[in-house]
């Protein structure tokens, strides 16, 4: 008998609004689901669903106003921005659909920025960032500044920061939405092998049905509704 895999995210009960002055916008109604270890997991939805306000929840970057999000045994929800800022840096890489490289540094200086918060020793700090860039494939430019990449390039450098600190869960909100189609294959084919050869849990908001057809598992929101239930992947 096959190993169950266990929750490494359980979501139960999820609500959350802004506010415009004195009025409240609600955005996410009564999200409740799970995401197993290694899987990767599309969110899709028409703009304005809910997709990326519920991967920063996910990510710790906002606060929910209800519910509960466990990330392993911790429950995110009841963290203070200080305890979210350390765990965010320990356990989430992440992707994102411009970049965010920083121009004036170095391909492999913008991997190491995630590990300055670390307690790793500049060397070992160097030798984590040639590896992650060595996965990637752009060892060879790791000297090279972003305006000297193309685009394609210029996100693998991301995604190469985001897997440095070896994250608990990669979250990516519409990594190909900026590449053209060759370029955003490439990409696409990188993550299903975090995925499928390093085990990586990924969590990925797109717009964009080929994307969305290389992950394991659909999710789809409309108007901060969950709209089904756990929908296997058919690819």
């Amino acid at each position: 008998m096959a190993e169950q895999k266990q929750n490494i995210v359980e979501i139960r009960h999820l609500y959350k609004s802004y506010h415009r002055g004195s009025l409240a916008v609600p955005v996410l109604f009564d999200i409740t689901f799970d995401i197993v270890a290694g899987e990767f997991l599309a969110l899709m939805g028409p703009s304005g669903s809910g997709k990326t306000t519920l991967l920063n929840l996910l990510a710790g970057i906002d606060k929910a106003d209800e519910g509960s999000i466990r990330v392993g045994d911790l429950d995110i929800t009841t963290f203070s921005e200080t305890e979210l800022a350390h765990w965010r840096a320990n356990h989430v890489g992440f992707i994102f659909q411009f970049y965010n490289l920083i121009p004036v540094l170095k391909a492999i200086e913008n991997v190491e920025l995630p590990l300055h918060l670390t307690s790793l020793s500049k060397r070992e700090r160097r030798e984590h960032a040639e590896m992650a860039l060595r996965m990637v494939g752009l060892d060879h430019r790791m000297d090279h500044y972003p305006q000297e990449l193309s685009g394609g390039e210029q996100q693998r450098v991301a995604i190469a920061r985001a897997i440095v600190t070896d994250p608990t869960i990669l979250v990516a909100d519409e990594p190909t939405g900026d590449l053209d189609r060759v370029s955003a294959e490439e990409i696409l084919a990188m993550m299903e092998r975090l995925n499928t050869e390093m085990g990586k849990t990924i969590i990925m908001v797109t717009h964009d049905p080929r994307a969305a057809q290389r992950a394991k598992i659909l999710r789809h929101l409309d108007k901060g509704y969950l709209t089904d239930d756990d929908s296997q992947n058919p690819l």
